[in-house]
C-alpha cells in the first residue's frame, strides 16, 4: 500500500472531517480513505459508463443523462 499526505490543510476544514469522522464512528484516517475509495470507484464507474457511451443497442439515454441519474440517486441515498 502506498501512503497519501495533503498539506496546508486549514484547521477548520481539518476539525470539520474530525468531526464528521467521530459521529461515524471512524478514526479520521479511516474515514478519509473511505472517501479516496469511494472517490476511485465513482471514477471507475465513469469510465465503463464512456466505454459504452458508442454503443447503439437500444438504449435511448447519453451517458451524461446516465451518469446524472446515478449521481442524482447517491445523493438521495446519503441524505
Amino acid at each position: 500500500m502506498v501512503a497519501l499526505q495533503i498539506r496546508d490543510v486549514p484547521d477548520e476544514v481539518r476539525d470539520i472531517l474530525a468531526d464528521r469522522a467521530q459521529q461515524l464512528g471512524q478514526s479520521l484516517q479511516a474515514y478519509l480513505l473511505s472517501l479516496v475509495t469511494a472517490e476511485a470507484e465513482r471514477a471507475n464507474n465513469l469510465a465503463l459508463l464512456r466505454s459504452f457511451e458508442d454503443r447503439t443497442d437500444g438504449a435511448d439515454s447519453s451517458m451524461d443523462e446516465t451518469v446524472a441519474a446515478i449521481e442524482s440517486a447517491r445523493a438521495e441515498r446519503t441524505r
